[in-house]
């Protein structure tokens, strides 16, 4: 069990390595700053619209794929607003108490969690269309797919309020008391923790890959047959590759914090090159594969897209005159 000593120690070396990130390099943290800014906000826009899209539309709120896909589109707009948050507070070194910091924590695991098992969700749906197709529309209704969207959340909330259990067990109370940045190492203060975390993260990745790469085999051996047709066939294992690829981008931004834990023993501008790098690719970069995915490949809904921007323009242009 942690002390009380060993938490302060724990937090006074944490406080001194952010400290020395903030009073380092502020023309770098500046400039890191302003380009997160230009990175988030296009992507969340891009969000926004296609949720706005959705909205519009009743044939897309009757679909399980669109339904998952604007489920994407609601987490991944949480996520880049939270993280943009946390990267402002951290450059600006805004300090609160744990306490305050702990429900922050948990929404932020929370929706992190829900990302690759919504992923999930939406290859298991396309194996569904494209190998069960007589069956597609029994399984895949706008109730169970809600359903499912529960389910999704309650799983992900499930590991992060374990983790408050145990810090709760394992910290005294002053320890929620001292005031830090809010990111997630406060809730696992204890190395043994952060290695059941890790280890819990590797068995869940390792499940989702199984699922998604028998979706992919299946879909496979089912294009080859002569009752499926070839270019729906096609189309979902792009899908599912594409889907693979942001499920390895929002896996390796979980390993990020052990690596970035080392790196800023070596060299404190080095730490500030790493996390802003990683950052960048595996928590922006990687949400925009979604609307890539669905937003502009789906015929669809890329012509309800363009026909609500369009009619948007028109509406911008008579007011201007």
């Amino acid at each position: 069990m942690c002390t009380v000593d060993c938490n302060s120690t724990q937090n006074t070396n944490t406080s001194f390595h952010q400290l020395q990130l903030v009073n380092s390099v502020p023309s770098i943290i500046n400039l890191n700053l302003a380009i997160t800014q230009i990175f988030v906000w296009p992507f969340v826009y891009v969000n926004v619209v296609m949720l706005f899209t959705f909205c519009r539309k009743q044939a897309f709120r009757t679909e399980t794929r669109y339904i998952l896909f604007a489920h994407t589109l609601l987490i991944d707009v949480i996520f880049l607003l939270l993280t943009d948050l946390v990267v402002i507070m951290s450059y600006s070194y805004v300090l609160l108490p744990m306490a305050y910091c702990i429900p922050f924590c948990i929404l932020m695991e929370t929706v992190t969690s829900c990302t690759p098992l919504t992923i999930t969700a939406m290859c298991v749906e396309r194996y569904v269309a494209i190998c069960l197709p007589l069956r597609h529309s029994a399984i895949s209704t706008p109730s169970r797919t809600m359903t499912t969207v529960l389910i999704i959340w309650i799983l992900s909330s499930i590991k992060p309020f374990i983790d408050v259990f145990i810090l709760a067990a394992t910290v005294s109370k002053e320890y929620f008391l001292e005031p830090t940045l809010c990111h997630y190492d406060i809730m696992t203060p204890e190395k043994w923790h952060r290695f059941m975390r890790g280890i819990l993260y590797f068995i869940t990745f390792v499940i989702i890959v199984l699922i998604e790469f028998f979706c992919y085999l299946m879909i496979v051996l089912a294009a080859r047959t002569a009752s499926v047709d070839k270019k729906s066939a096609g189309k979902g294992l792009r899908t599912i590759s594409l889907h693979m690829l942001q499920l390895i981008l929002c896996t390796v931004a979980i390993i990020c914090p052990y690596i970035e834990a080392l790196v800023i023993q070596i060299d404190i501008k080095l730490y500030i090159t790493v996390r802003f790098f990683n950052f960048i690719t595996f928590n922006v970069i990687a949400r925009a594969v979604s609307p890539l995915v669905y937003g502009l490949r789906d015929e669809k809904f890329y012509v309800a897209l363009a026909y609500l921007m369009r009619c948007r323009q028109k509406h911008i242009s008579s007011e201007n005159r």
